[in-house]
């Protein structure tokens, strides 16, 4: 049998002993704000049926989903000439389910299956990975990791204010000072396409100006065209791109004039003053939140506020995102539930972090203290102050094999151990161990009650 070089899949990645201990510092620093806003953790299914996930996340979105085949058995039913025969038919019954794509709409379909358990407003927090078809390049995987935080049942913009809160106490905690929060309204994105005489073609608008900042505006200009925007309208877009306005009121001050004749568009702009308002009665400042008119996010189902983060310096995308949805549980049976949430991209947290080397020193989870002998007898010796460690709470470890003690000392040092505790007939006589702190060098002899306050107090 030949050898087989092992490998993954391109876009997915493994994780080590240190990369976990920094994903677990980056999942329970999030879970920590969650909590601490009132959000209710769940856990949603791997696979969702196409059904579910298919028209939810616009065109290129559904490009993106992995189908997953069904199973063998149905396949050896498809020879190649009914498959070609009747390739519309059989098509449908090769994949009839899907890796989820994100958290949100498998949240939605939970809802809509639990309407009569949950109580309203309704707030959720997920952390599980999504998978999605996409070209593999930096900061971009197929498979990754979202921390969501949604709640449906409510349109109050207290909840926008409030994702507004958790992303700046999050990025407080991490100690990421520069960045932006880029807030937008599907409604003023609406009120623009009538003004400029697009009225209905707001998606194809939210589309091609959603790609701004990737391929600048002269390209976005011919992409618009090609969704057949006349050139008066992509004109009458120009003051908005044109602007240098730095300062949210004034922006709101000039959109106030531009969409005058926009109903849904000056709706668009009290919601977010009204956001702005409820954060300064919060005690928060709009440091580091940063109004976008031309903000659009690719996902159809967004209807009011819209985020997007990004962490400024780093050549990585957009950390965080989300928005208003007010019909997404609509799509299946159950109509009139407004919803918000935003997600954390957990991968590109950790690039940002990692490129910044802003990760804490002590982000690695390491055995505390080796247990390390000389000979059978001090082995066994060895088992019964383990136990007793670790009941102190101690992560505490020994050597499995009897080797030289120099290869055992060897180990501890490659894994970072602290101390060491060396028992040998000596110890085992005085009921002492011989700890020797493996940064100084230093070593004394000490009682197991002192060996424990001594580990504790580090």
């Amino acid at each position: 049998m030949s050898k087989q070089k092992p490998g993954i899949p391109k876009g997915m990645r493994d994780f080590g002993p240190k990369e976990m201990a920094r994903r677990n510092y980056i999942f329970n620093t999030i879970q920590d704000t969650f909590k601490l806003f009132g959000y209710q953790q769940l856990e949603t299914p791997t696979m969702e049926n196409l059904s579910t996930l298919t028209g939810k996340y616009g065109d290129e979105g559904d490009q993106l989903l992995f189908k997953v085949l069904n199973s063998g058995a149905f396949l050896k039913k498809v020879d190649s000439e009914t498959f070609k025969a009747g390739e519309s038919k059989v098509l449908p019954k090769i994949s009839e389910k899907g890796l989820r794509y994100d958290l949100t709409v498998p949240f939605a379909r939970y809802v809509v299956m639990n309407q009569n358990e949950i109580t309203y407003p309704f707030k959720r927090f997920q952390m599980q990975p999504v998978w999605r078809a996409d070209r593999p390049q930096k900061g971009r995987y197929r498979e990754f990791y979202q921390c969501d935080a949604d709640v449906v049942g409510t349109d109050s913009l207290i909840c926008e204010t409030e994702i507004l809160c958790m992303i700046k106490r999050v990025f407080s905690d991490f100690k990421l000072n520069d960045y932006d929060i880029k807030i937008n309204n599907r409604k003023i994105l609406t009120g623009i396409a009538e003004v400029i005489g697009a009225s209905g073609k707001e998606a194809d608008l939210c589309v091609a100006i959603d790609k701004l900042d990737k391929i600048g505006w002269e390209k976005v200009k011919v992409e618009l065209k090609e969704r057949n925007f006349s050139e008066d309208a992509i004109e009458k877009l120009s003051p908005i791109l044109s602007q240098n306005e730095k300062n949210n009121v004034g922006w709101l001050q000039f959109l106030k004039k531009y969409l005058a004749e926009s109903e849904i568009g000056l709706k668009g702009i009290n919601e977010l003053e009204e956001v702005f308002s409820y954060l300064s009665k919060m005690g928060e400042n709009q440091h580091h939140v940063v109004f976008d008119p031309v903000l659009a996010r690719g996902l159809s189902y967004y209807t009011g506020a819209i985020f997007e983060v990004k962490v400024n310096g780093v050549g990585i995308g957009s950390v965080s995102g989300g928005g208003r949805y007010d019909d997404l549980t609509g799509v299946f049976g159950l109509k009139g539930v407004s919803g918000v949430g935003f997600s954390f991209g957990v991968d590109r947290l950790y690039d940002v972090l990692e490129e910044l080397n802003i990760f804490p020193d002590d982000e690695v989870e390491r055995t505390q203290i080796m247990l390390a002998y000389f000979g059978e007898e001090e082995k066994e010796a060895c088992l019964g102050v383990l136990a007793a460690l670790r009941k102190e709470g101690i992560a505490a470890e020994i050597y499995p094999d009897l080797v030289k003690i120099k290869k055992q000392f060897n180990y501890a040092g490659k894994k970072s151990i602290p101390y060491v505790g060396v028992m040998g007939s000596e110890e085992i006589e005085n009921n002492t161990i011989s700890l020797k702190d493996m940064t100084s060098g230093e070593q004394e002899s000490l009682s197991l009650a002192d060996v424990v306050k001594k580990i504790k107090k580090v």
